[in-house]
Parts: C-alpha cells; structure tokens; sequence
C-alpha cells in the first residue's frame, strides 16, 4: 500500500483549506499565489538541469536520441515538448521522441491504469530500439510512477543516459537516475491534482532541457532559430526575419537568399555572411557542426572572405 503521507505533492495545502468557501476572485488569487513559487522551485535546481543539458546534448551530437516516458499529465507533457522540436529546431522526428503509458489514446483521453505498469514502459522503449547512445528522461510529479520508474531501470540495463524530473523530494524515481531532477513545488491547491503547480514545474524544466540542448547542438544563431522548418505561411516569414536580423539584410536579399537556400534560414545567413555560394555554405556549416556563431568568429578573427 502507497503511503500518500509521505508524498510532497499529496499533502494538502494549508493555505488552500477553504477554497470551496472562497469567492471567485479569490480563489484565483490563491491559485495565482501558489503558482508563482514555481519558478524558485525550478531555480533551484538549475545545476541539476544544466548538468542534464551537457549530457543529452553530447548523446545527440553522436548520433543518440532522447526520449521522454511518463504517464497522465507528465506524459503528456513530454509528448508536446518532442512534437514542438522538429519545425522549431529543423530536426528529425526520432531524434526527440515522446512515449505516454496507455500510448497515443492516452494523449486525448486518460488511461490511468496504465501508469502502474513497469513492463510497459519497457516494451514502448524496447520497440523503438534503445540504445546505449541514447538518453531517457523520465517524469513523474510524484517520483514514484512505476511506468516512468520501468522507463529508468530498463534504459539503465541498456546503457543509456537516465535522467529524473520530480516534485517530490528523495524520490524513488531519482534514486533509478544517473542525473536526478527535483523540483519540490510542495502541496498543490487543490490536494494531489499535479497538473497544477507539478506540471507547470515539469513544463519550464522540458522548455529549458530540449531549447539548451537545441542550443548546444548549433540550431540557434544568437537568439534565433536558424534552422527552424518553414512549413507554413507564418514560419516561412519567421525564415524571412531570421535572416534579415542575422545576415542584416532587407527583405528583398533575403527572399532572394531563401530561394538560393532552398528556403533554409541557415545556409542562407552564411552564404550572406560569408559571401559565398551555397555549397561552400553547406561545406562550412558540416565542417563547424552547423554553428553559424563559429563561422562568424572564425570569420571575425580571421577578417576572411570565403571565395
């Protein structure tokens, strides 16, 4: 038998005792008020994320994966921070892989039963292939989600990089994890619903995992998304202003320098920042890892122009 008690996100909040009693405009102060120490919770463990950051970035530069496993809220979570990966960052669609226990059904509608199984989170990683060149990252709120706890031990077994994101202080989830994420958010207004404050936790911590990561590996030029996949009408003008900010060109160079690019904002900045043709651009990105700031110091050192 579970013992709720001893769960930092199953204790009632001593500050919330009344809110059914509230009015209206105070029940969304008192909401309000517990969400904002979210952010000291994630500060806190800022060493903790940074340290994960250099981890998975290292796995995915040889060629690794990262995949996020966990079950209802965590779970889902996860999902959509895989999804927003490849049109944001242009990657492929495996590279960051979201897995839910209960599987794809569970993103629209919940399958709680299906959290208590470790087995399943098991066979979800073991049907995509895990490797020791990938990583996982597990999450659940409460620490002891036995299908987050599967995820861990069966990619511990394999050799891949095992990383824990809890609400929960000295959770069993972070003793499976070779990098152990706690953000303690304490009780949750309404007892034990961790979508609330939990979930708002785990959400900073994936934007701030997968954007680093994404950092890391070359896909942001400055502050912008340089190899973001111009897929529609909104992103093929996000294309058009990336490269005029980064290349400090019009619209008119810009649009002519997409064309030569194939649409693609990166090669597209270099060949202007570089006044080069695109395979020399192409060659360049390979050969710096496709960091377009190490090109453009290598260039500012070296006041060279690429013929």
């Amino acid at each position: 038998m579970i013992d709720l008690r001893k769960i930092t996100t199953e204790k009632r909040n001593v500050r919330t005792f009344d809110i059914d009693n509230m009015e209206t405009l105070d029940v969304c102060r008192a909401i309000n008020e517990e969400d904002k120490s979210v952010p000291s919770a994630v500060e806190k463990v800022l060493p903790q994320i940074a340290k994960a950051v250099d981890a998975v970035a290292a796995r995915l530069q040889h060629g690794g994966r990262m995949f996020y496993a966990g079950a209802g809220t965590s779970g889902r979570l996860g999902v959509l921070d895989a999804a927003e990966c490849p049109p944001t960052y242009g990657v492929p669609a495996d590279m960051v892989q979201g897995i839910i226990a209960g599987g794809r059904q569970a993103m629209f509608v919940s399958q709680e039963g299906a959290e208590d199984s470790e087995e399943a989170a098991a066979a979800d990683l073991a049907e995509r292939g895990l490797t020791a060149k990938d990583a996982v990252v597990a999450l659940a709120a409460s620490g002891r989600t036995p299908y987050a706890a599967g995820a861990l031990r069966y990619a511990k077994k394999q050799g891949a990089l095992t990383v824990s994101v809890t609400c929960s202080a000295d959770s069993l989830l972070s003793s499976y994890a070779e990098i152990a994420v706690e953000a303690v958010t304490g009780p949750e207004v309404i007892t034990g619903s961790t979508r609330m404050k939990a979930g708002t936790a785990q959400k900073l911590i994936l934007n701030m995992l997968s954007t680093a990561v994404m950092i890391k590996l070359g896909k942001v030029y400055q502050n912008l998304m340089v190899d973001v996949r111009a897929s529609n009408a909104k992103l093929r003008e996000r294309a058009r202003r990336i490269v005029m900010e980064a290349a400090e060109v019009d619209a008119e160079r810009a649009d002519l320098l997409l064309a030569a690019a194939g649409g693609r904002a990166k090669p597209a900045i270099v060949m202007q920042l570089l006044h080069v043709e695109l395979a020399a651009a192409e060659e360049l990105l390979r050969s710096n890892g496709g960091s377009v700031r190490r090109i453009s110091s290598v260039k500012q050192q070296n006041n060279t122009v690429y013929e």
